[in-house]
């Protein structure tokens, strides 16, 4: 039977009403089922657990008649209060309904988001209190904002921008004068470029444009710009049009036609010739920032590479422009992290460092510094709050000495990067772009509503808070997945969780973000094609490094880089490799597996994680050390399961990754949560078939039975049953293995390589730089509204979080 839509014709409320009046005895047990439970919250599969086991499938098929079990599944959560249950209610991304249902009296009562949350904070809170409470709400200052209402739009934020504000843009020809206005005040450091002063009206513009498209005619295809430009400054046309006639050419024909038959396409693709970006920030301060030894270490992992590689590609896209534009302009990347004096045997206390494989790249380390000087040590990513606001001081500092010139563009990265990138934005006035990786929120549940448990060790409060004043800030978001934005149609997005919240005690959010605003952009990254590419490809394979490989995956004596021998070295390879932290779930994979005896029977387990030559300093990564050590012994894995430490050297691991489909192996990604999955994409790059988590991005990656498969994490027994069906679906047919590897290559190809993020970043870029210059997207009344909330809310949870133990800063040592 086809699932009815939750519409606003029939809202929810009226839905629960019509099922109460017709089918009462019915819903009565149901919801008395949910009272029983006690005061306390359901999450979505709770409520289908409890509404599968109230009725029977007689009951069901009667209770479809009022849509009632469209409800249900569409529910998020439900608050249980005695006599009362609320419901938060999903119809569809992006889109909430709220109800709540007294039990006593059988009547339901529609919510509105702030009486909602007031209702979900007495479980905190105890009975109900009417003081004040600071509600956060940032629709009134977007209510006349542009956005899309279709589900499907969410995150193609440019092309709706792009086509709704051209079409105002566009109303007569003579509406074009911002367009002009943006290109006479196009410049590089005093250097005029694109248009002179010679040409003051768009009258001027259109006889310039054609008068330089008659010489072009006339001259040779391949003529230098060199050749005609003192031609071309006497028409008020400066460089930048492009490096040879017959490109030059095809862009004032482009600009010709925009003038005269103006379209939102021909303004993207006439936008992405102009040249705008030659000085480029990005913002990574937590972790151990370098190119080798760091990975593994605590809060260092996907976020390191991501950077590294999309810097790669995107200076190649950039000179590419460069060179196509006719300029002589050389342009800079600078990843902005933190140097840490105690760099233990990484590059992590040099002040200036060239990123291999690029030739204008470097990593800018800037230390964190208090009153007391220098900190020298390593701060875990939930406790570095306090030094940002300084750090974002001494970056804009040193940024001013290394670039002399204001960035073109800024962006953040996961939610410290974000809040000094929404700072430096501010300060400088460039354009602001943010990358969330992770948002905490989705992946400790619950970690708003209870945030005061969670606060001593993680300092939500602070992250939840940053996290809101970046992604209202910021001019446009880029993530890698649809789901990153808005989930799916049983999940929320880690963006959607933003939508309403409450801090109780702290401050209510009523409207913190739209996942329909166009600042959303989808842009997936790929893996770096120099170190992950297909198994099959026998002459690119790096054989050297197989003893090397083999000595990590069967020498059978314990040390500090593996615990754990294989006994069976034919069998294929069931192999996962991640930080070792509750999130990402290793201990997970090794239970499953471990409860399998037909799983260990046709295959062995690698996984590569942690560090067995020293203790660890963080406490997720201890808990999971001792929660792994115990799972051997219970299952008895001896023989079957390999435990290697964390292995810093990429080439090898790509490498890895193609001996384990030598194997005839998997990849399985068994996270609770994942954001991206950039292991996931570099597996499937190598022609590994992969099994990867439904929560979060790789549920978008694979396309499940076609290019890899989908697990969940929270249903370990039949996680493993699907593994076990392939491995059993090869051995009767070898070809099955060879197709999933093919299809997971072929879904890499069509969206996921850094060449087509380079490209649509540059491209984003110039759009959004375009229309902040010429309409109202600088979004002036939220960023006072977030000045307020940073200086009175933020800057006092900053300051509440304790800074390094005593000892561990010195007074010198920044450089």
């Amino acid at each position: 039977m086809p699932q009815r839509s939750l519409t606003r014709a029939h809202s929810v409320r009226e839905r629960i009403g019509d099922s109460l009046s017709s089918h009462p005895n019915e819903l009565v047990a149901l919801f008395s089922r949910f009272i029983h439970q006690g005061k306390g919250m359901l999450q979505p599969h709770q409520l289908l657990a409890e509404y599968a086991a109230a009725f029977s499938e007689a009951d069901k098929e009667k209770l479809k008649d009022g849509a009632f079990e469209d409800v249900i599944k569409a529910a998020q959560e439900a608050i249980v209060i005695p006599p009362w249950v609320a419901l938060a209610i999903r119809p569809r991304p992006g889109v909430w309904e709220y109800v709540r249902v007294n039990i006593s009296e059988l009547a339901v009562e529609e919510l509105t988001v702030p009486e909602y949350l007031h209702f979900k904070e007495e479980l905190v809170d105890g009975s109900s209190q009417n003081n004040f409470v600071l509600e956060l709400d940032f629709e009134p200052f977007n209510a006349s904002f542009p956005r899309p209402s279709l589900s499907k739009s969410i995150g193609n934020g440019v092309q709706f921008l792009n086509r709704h504000l051209s079409s105002k843009l566009f109303q007569d020809k003579e509406s074009l004068y911002p367009l002009l206005n943006f290109l006479r005040k196009h410049n590089y450091k005093g250097m005029s470029m694109m248009l002179n002063d010679r040409i003051q009206s768009l009258s001027a513009l259109r006889a310039a444009l054609r008068k330089a498209e008659q010489h072009l005619l006339s001259i040779p295809s391949d003529t230098p710009y060199s050749e005609f430009h003192h031609r071309f400054q006497e028409l008020g046309l400066e460089k930048g049009w492009g490096d040879k006639s017959q490109r030059v050419y095809e862009n004032i024909h482009l600009l010709l036609d925009l003038l005269e038959a103006p379209d939102p396409t021909t303004l993207e693709t006439f936008l992405g010739t102009i040249p705008m970006m030659f000085n480029v920030v990005i913002l990574s301060p937590h972790g151990y920032f370098a190119q080798a030894n760091v990975l593994g270490y605590p809060d260092t992992g996907g976020q390191v590479v991501y950077i590294l590689d999309q810097v790669r590609a995107l200076e190649n896209e950039m000179l590419l422009r460069i060179k196509r534009q006719g300029l002589d302009i050389t342009p800079r990347i600078l990843i902005v992290s933190r140097l840490l004096p105690d760099a233990v045997g990484t590059t992590c206390g040099q002040r200036l460092e060239k990123v291999l494989g690029t030739e204008h790249t470097h990593i800018l380390r800037v230390p964190f510094r208090t009153d007391n000087g220098i900190v020298r040590k390593w701060i875990s990513r939930f406790e570095v709050w306090p030094y940002l606001e300084t750090y974002t001081e001494d970056v804009a500092n040193e940024l001013a000495a290394e670039l002399q010139a204001t960035p073109d563009l800024i962006i953040g990265n996961y939610s410290d990067g974000n809040l000094v990138s929404t700072l430096l934005a501010h300060k400088l006035g460039v354009t602001q772009c943010t990358i969330a990786h992770a948002l905490e929120k989705t992946k400790y549940p619950n970690s708003d509503i209870y945030w005061k448990k969670f606060e001593d060790q993680y300092h939500f409060s602070c992250q939840f808070t940053a996290d809101l004043i970046a992604m209202n800030h910021a001019d446009f978001i880029i993530t890698s997945t649809f789901q990153e934005i808005a989930g799916s149609k049983d999940t929320v997005g880690q963006y959607e969780s933003h939508t309403a919240f409450t801090l109780p005690g702290l401050y209510r959010v009523v409207h913190g973000i739209d996942v329909f605003d166009p600042k959303f952009n989808i842009v997936s990254p790929g893996a770096d094609l120099s170190i992950y590419f297909p198994y099959t490809e026998k002459h690119k394979r790096l054989t050297s490094l197989h003893p090397e490989i083999e000595e990590l995956l069967f020498n059978p004596v314990d040390n500090t880089e593996h615990k754990g021998v294989l006994n069976d070295k034919k069998k294929p390879i069931i192999f996962s490799m991640a930080r070792l932290d509750r999130v990402k779930n290793l201990t997970g994979l090794v239970e499953f597996y471990g409860r399998s005896d037909r799983l260990k029977e046709l295959a062995n387990l690698v996984v590569v994680c942690g560090d067995h030559g020293k203790e660890s300093k963080d406490l997720e990564e201890q808990a999971e050390f001792k929660k792994m050590y115990s799972l051997i012994e219970k299952y008895n894995l001896h023989g079957h399961f390999r435990w290697i430490s964390a292995q810093m050297n990429r080439v090898r691991n790509g490498e890895l990754y193609r001996y384990i489909a030598d194997t005839k192996g998997v990849f399985v990604q068994p996270a609770f949560y994942e954001a991206f999955g950039l292991t996931v994409v570099e597996s499937m790059t190598c022609g590994l078939p992969t099994f990867a988590t439904v929560h979060g991005g790789p549920g978008e990656i694979i396309v499940d039975g076609v290019s890899g498969y989908h697990i969940d994490p929270y249903q370990g027994d039949k996680a493993a049953e699907i593994v076990t069906n392939f491995f059993d679906k090869c051995k009767e047919d070898p070809s099955h293995w060879d197709k999933i590897s093919l299809g997971g290559l072929q879904r890499i190809e069509e969206k996921y390589t850094w060449k087509l993020y380079s490209e649509r970043l540059m491209t984003l870029t110039g759009v959004y730089g375009f229309w902040k210059y010429v309409s109202n997207l600088d979004r002036r009344e939220t960023r006072r509204y977030l000045e307020m909330f940073y200086a009175l809310k933020y800057r006092n949870l900053a300051v509440s979080v304790p800074l390094a133990v005593e000892g561990e800063a010195a007074v010198n040592g920044a450089k």
